[in-house]
């Protein structure tokens, strides 16, 4: 009776061995092996490598835990017929079967998918060193089953699953609200265009570039704006951008005379459909703040600011200067009341 005990004991505990590894080495994170994989561990780097490349050592781990179910189940069974006689074969054979499900299957997949960290730590080299020895097999193995199971990886993650976490995160209070939010918005710069977060031509704040610093001068002192569009004819004819301390500092030194056309820097020109990320970029590579945006048939739509990206990811930012906090809003209202909408 001790032989079957012993034999028993054997068969449930290497097939338990085989189910927990496997559901650890399924269960843990990529994203979380990567991040244990920078500390330099050699189990960490081992378990990357498992995981960027999970056929061979999951089909070791199959043909152990296969090896383990059904040579033991049959060299079990015959001692148990030496030891019971074959008419308790069939009851026997019952209780083994009931006593896999549980100890072999269920108990420790649950304790791998719990666990799934620290048990994958601790299997990673002892499946990498098996899965080396049975190279020749698991290749046979991979050559007989590639056409049913080859096809295009799927990616790690997407950004429908970093918003949930993001959320996730800040239900359980890993993150907090604020950087959860900021997260969120993050994903919302490849959403908003130029189009979406300008401020319309109805309001922009403009100078003639004809015009001479005397002519321009309560203009420029009235308005709020650090830069300031000049235009030639009409505003779709942008010649370009005047720094209000540009202008201020020509008036100091007494050139009236001089036309704000010889004050102004070259403006940028980006179209409606330009995405925010791409708009911080240009922002960030030209060292200018503000752009000129334009329609599909060249006209001026408008223009956006450097600050007006950041909003996406702050919210709205109004400073002392401002005395409309939503510029856009007010381009709808001043249209509604034009058109005699309510």
């Amino acid at each position: 009776m001790l032989e079957l005990f012993t034999a028993v004991l054997i068969v449930l505990g290497s097939s338990a061995l085989c189910s927990g590894s496997e559901a650890a080495l399924f269960s843990v994170s990529l994203v979380r092996v990567r991040q244990l994989a920078q500390s330099n561990s050699s189990a960490a780097q081992t378990l990357l490598k498992i995981r960027e490349n999970m056929s061979r050592p999951i089909a070791t781990i199959v043909i152990l835990n296969n090896i383990a179910n059904i040579v033991g189940s049959i060299a079990v069974g015959a001692i148990a017929a030496t030891a019971l006689g074959d008419q308790w074969l069939a009851v026997f054979s019952g209780m083994l079967t009931f006593l896999v499900i549980i100890f072999s299957e269920i108990i420790p997949k649950t304790l791998g998918e719990r666990y799934s960290e620290r048990i994958a730590l601790i299997v990673a080299r002892p499946v990498a060193t098996l899965a080396w020895l049975f190279t020749p097999l698991v290749w046979a193995i991979e050559r007989l089953t590639s056409p049913i199971t080859k096809g295009k990886r799927l990616p790690t993650t997407n950004e429908a699953e970093i918003k949930l976490l993001a959320k996730i995160g800040q239900q359980e209070g890993i993150i907090e609200s604020d950087e959860s939010e900021m997260i969120q918005r993050v994903f919302r710069l490849n959403d908003a265009t130029a189009g979406s977060l300008m401020t319309p031509r109805v309001n922009i704040t403009y100078l003639h570039g004809d015009a001479t610093l005397a002519e321009a001068k309560d203009d420029i002192l009235g308005s709020q704006h650090t830069r300031i569009i000049v235009i030639n004819e009409s505003i779709d004819n942008v010649l370009g951008i005047a720094l209000k301390e540009e202008l201020l500092a020509a008036m100091i030194a007494g050139k009236f005379d001089q036309p704000v056309a010889n004050v102004t820097r070259g403006a940028r020109v980006v179209p409606e459909s330009v995405r925010a990320d791409k708009l911080l970029e240009v922002f960030r590579q030209t060292r200018q703040h503000l752009a000129v945006v334009i329609d599909e048939f060249g006209g001026v739509a408008g223009v956006v600011t450097l600050e007006d990206v950041l909003e996406v990811l702050t919210g709205e930012i109004v400073d002392e200067t401002d005395r409309v906090v939503d510029l856009q809003e007010e381009a709808r209202q001043r249209s509604r009341k034009f058109f005699g909408q309510p």
